[in-house]
């Protein structure tokens, strides 16, 4: 058998040697991310990264992870915790990255003709061709795709449940809007947005037309529908998560009135729409007093319980309620900041990217800086804020207080201004100065 084996390896090696037989190997799996830069046709000009748990089955779920505008797919990899959700249960999750302009930077298309026709390119066309890409390279299970994203990634999450229900088998929006509430790109910013602007107000039914005519004359099954929500959230109005429970109860088919509600978490109010057989199709949480912040703690392993990707017999994730812990005191380190600003008569939004320049992690942290006079912070995702004009504080929430070396973290706010909107002065991560990129 021995001599065999010997035989064949050494025509084998001949063989490829010659150029007869092109070598195909198993790719290198590793617990990391990895970019990914040919992954077929991306009329969007997106960037992929991808997460391969080390244990996973043969035919794992794929997870599509989507960022807010301002951010990335690396950054969305560090600042949420899907990434070791997939170690604990075995899927693998694309982080894509944005590249599409809008006045306000970064974020993905749910505006253009093109991104609104199924197959008409743009970004949905981009993350179709990584999911297929994942598939190939990875055997992933075609019939286990899922979506989730924050703000912007949320948008996308409606979008591509709307465009491809033939492809998803459920989604999570965090802090979304309802499928074709952008008109087009000048509707796309905040302070000049119809959807946004806090007055968006249709039908049931002429929200659900949207989606149907997404797709003309599918008659398939529709992927479940998650949605999540701050009732502080002044970006995107919390009024919006009733406006897509309207549209996807309305696509199933289902009542207005939920057959269920509870508090799965103190301030986690949950409304449940479950067609005639009990299977709930529909889900929305209202997270009380929160803002423009989520998914914050265990909100990620509750759109991975409904996706259907916990098994029972693995032990559930630790007490989402618990932040984890940091090491005291956090240590102070170099660091340097990135500062982009998107203004508005009389608003602003504001993205900052922290770089822990140093050579060690930090474990829990705090960026000080000072707000320009006349400037008023009104809500913000990824931190918490104190006080809200003047010197302000920016502390990490649960799920991003570790910054590893060379590694970035990005936060944001939005603000009131009286005519000044220039950047924030004299950041300092942990005490120590940082230097502005």
């Amino acid at each position: 058998m021995k001599i065999r084996r010997k035989l064949l390896l050494a025509l084998a090696v001949s063989l490829v040697t010659a150029g007869l037989v092109v070598p195909t190997f198993r790719p290198a799996y590793a617990a990391s991310l990895a970019e990914v830069t040919s992954f077929g046709d991306n009329p969007g000009r997106m960037r992929m990264h991808v997460y391969v748990p080390d244990n996973r089955p043969a035919r794992p779920a794929t997870v599509v992870a989507m960022h807010g505008c301002g951010g990335s797919g690396p950054g969305f990899y560090s600042g949420s915790e899907f990434a070791s959700l997939a170690d604990r249960y075995g899927f693998i999750v694309i982080y894509p990255s944005a590249t599409q302009q809008a006045g306000f930077g970064n974020c993905f298309d749910t505006w253009s003709d093109a991104a609104k026709r199924r197959g008409g390119g743009s970004d949905p066309v981009s993350i179709i061709s990584m999911i297929r890409h994942v598939q190939q390279q990875y055997t992933a299970d075609p019939d286990r795709v899922y979506a989730t994203g924050s703000s912007s990634g949320g948008m996308m999450t409606n979008h591509m449940l709307a465009l491809y229900p033939d492809v998803f088998k459920a989604g999570a929006a965090f802090m979304g809007v309802p499928y074709n509430c952008f008109a087009n790109a000048a509707d796309y910013p905040p302070g000049s947005s119809q959807c946004t602007g806090g007055n968006m107000n249709r039908t049931p039914q002429q929200w659900g037309d949207a989606v149907r005519q997404a797709y003309p004359g599918y008659t398939g099954p529709r992927p479940r529908v998650q949605l999540w929500h701050g009732t502080s959230d002044t970006l995107v109005p919390y009024s919006l998560l009733q406006e897509t429970i309207e549209q996807w109860t309305n696509v199933f088919g289902l009542s207005q009135t939920p057959t269920s509600t509870d508090t799965p978490q103190a301030n986690w109010n949950r409304r449940r729409y479950a067609d005639s057989s009990g299977t709930v199709q529909v889900e929305a949480y209202s997270i009380q007093g929160a803002g423009h912040s989520l998914p914050s703690a265990g909100m990620a392993a509750a759109a991975v319980q409904f996706f259907g990707l916990t098994s029972p017999t693995t032990p559930p994730p630790t007490d989402p309620t618990t932040p984890p812990p940091t090491t005291p005191p956090p240590t102070a380190g170099a660091c340097r900041v990135t500062v982009a600003i998107n203004a508005w008569n009389g608003g602003l939004t504001e993205n900052i990217t922290v770089t822990n320049t140093g050579t060690s992690a930090v474990n829990g942290w705090s960026l000080v800086f000072t707000l320009p006079s006349g400037q008023t912070i009104t809500s913000g995702w990824n931190a918490t804020y104190s006080p809200n004009s003047g010197q302000v504080t920016a502390r990490n929430v649960a799920y991003n207080g570790g910054i590893p070396a060379n590694g970035s973290v990005t936060i944001g706010f939005q603000a009131s201004h009286s005519g000044n909107h220039t950047r924030p002065s004299a950041f300092a991560l942990n005490g120590a100065s940082c230097a502005l990129a």
